[in-house]
């Protein structure tokens, strides 16, 4: 029996017909699908298709606005004074915990608290997430600047009076960001019973955004937030090699580099890995950025420094992709590794990871949270509002301003308060 040609290519054009179709079917599925995005941004389309390992073609040179025009912004607050402030016989106590990220919150709350008591303000211990893990303000920070910043906003002393028990302190919570109508309800009545109170921050969300309306704290906050907390001597030193290290490894971009946060151990704890189904996104694995930047318009000679402390497998695409891709453990300073690296505890790490990422010429969040938003804080003060959020980009490059913090592009965030 002959074989009809006509009805064989008919066949094959029938198939194809049904194969294109069946692609179209499956993209029009995972472009549909919308994800959330970091707190104080805005929503994007996000494709829950996995994006990792996908091939991107490179610019022979970096097509991103690296430069960014905005001028350093100033301090719009005025230093108040004690004038019309009660003055008490008692002591606000506190420690610093978690990193820099929440400490600039802390010492925030800490200072207006104490000043609305009329109380005398304990300069802070720091303690880390383990038991016995705790220095002294001064390993980390310029406890002389931090008391000398604070004169005649509020009475400061190194030291509490040595009579003082800390074991039978009346501890007092504190939400972030505390107005004086919770101090007047919930804290000076304490205050006022026992004679010193032990604050203790704690966050009900991560809230970096304006507030509706002024407060006369305002100024107050302002200035702690943002005027009190330079670093040591010996760690700045360490966070200025990092950065010069960065920008001579930078020639072929003009000392320009990428900071991104990006932590394993958060990644897997936000459930960030594996997430495809989720439709939401509060961060993104470094095949993810690594595709993300590609896609931007990042050239292949970009130099990007990680927030993660010790290389892993999982981050091989991303140094595949960019390979100028480094960790604290290939620019930090040799005779500092001991010091920083092979301590007992992170803290060390964590300052140095929060001040680099401050000073970076581009910063991208890969994990949302406080560590973000104080961050793009710290960076508005100085005018380096380069910060984009990533998210899927369907195409192969998107403009740069469009994935600009709307922190930045809102101007939302309280730094804007603070700044002008």
């Amino acid at each position: 029996m002959g074989v009809d040609l006509r009805q064989v290519v008919a066949g094959i054009l029938t198939l194809t017909m049904f194969v294109m179709l069946g692609n179209m079917i499956k993209r029009d599925h995972f472009d549909s699908a919308v994800g959330e995005t970091f707190p104080g941004d805005r929503h994007v389309n996000l494709d829950n298709a996995k994006i990792a390992k996908q091939v991107v073609s490179f610019p022979e040179k970096s097509v991103v606005p690296w430069k960014d025009n905005n001028q350093e912004l100033k301090a719009c607050w005025s230093k108040p004074g004690l004038d019309g402030v009660e003055q008490t016989n008692g002591f606000v106590i506190f420690s610093l915990t978690n990193g820099p990220e929440y400490h600039v919150s802390q010492i925030a709350d800490a200072v207006v608290v104490a000043r609305s008591l009329g109380a005398t303000l304990v300069v802070p211990d720091i303690r880390g997430n383990k038991p016995g893990d705790q220095r002294s303000f001064e390993e980390i920070y310029d406890v002389e600047k931090f008391v000398k910043s604070l004169e005649g906003v509020v009475r400061v002393t190194k030291n509490p009076p040595a009579k003082l028990s800390t074991r039978n302190l009346a501890v007092v919570k504190v939400p972030n960001r505390v107005t004086e109508d919770y101090i007047a309800e919930h804290i000076e009545p304490i205050y006022r019973n026992k004679g010193t109170i032990k604050l203790v921050t704690y966050f009900p969300s991560v809230n970096m955004k304006k507030a509706d309306k002024e407060s006369p704290s305002d100024s107050v906050a302002c200035l702690a937030m943002f005027g009190t907390l330079e670093l040591q001597p010996e760690i700045q030193e360490v966070v200025d090699s990092m950065v010069e290290r960065l920008r001579t490894l930078s020639r072929k971009s003009d000392g320009q580099f990428v900071a991104v946060d990006l932590r394993l151990e958060m990644l897997e704890h936000k459930g960030c890995l594996g997430d495809a189904d989720s439709g939401t996104k509060s961060c993104y694995s470094a095949d993810e950025i690594g595709t993300f930047l590609t896609k931007l318009g990042f050239s292949k000679d970009t130099t990007i420094y990680l927030t993660e402390s010790k290389w892993d497998s999982s981050l091989d695409y991303l140094k595949d992709v960019f390979p100028k891709t480094y960790i604290k453990d290939g620019i930090i300073p040799a005779d500092k590794k001991s010091k920083i690296l092979d301590s007992d505890t992170t803290e060390f790490e964590k300052v140095v990871d929060f001040y680099v990422c401050s000073q970076s010429d581009v910063f991208v969040p890969a994990i949302s949270g406080l560590f973000y938003s104080n961050v793009a804080g710290k960076r508005i003060a100085s005018g380096k509002t380069q910060i984009i959020v990533p998210a899927d980009i369907p195409k192969s490059s998107a403009s740069f301003g469009d994935f600009i913090t709307h922190y930045v592009t809102k101007k939302n965030h309280l730094a804007y308060s603070c700044f002008c």
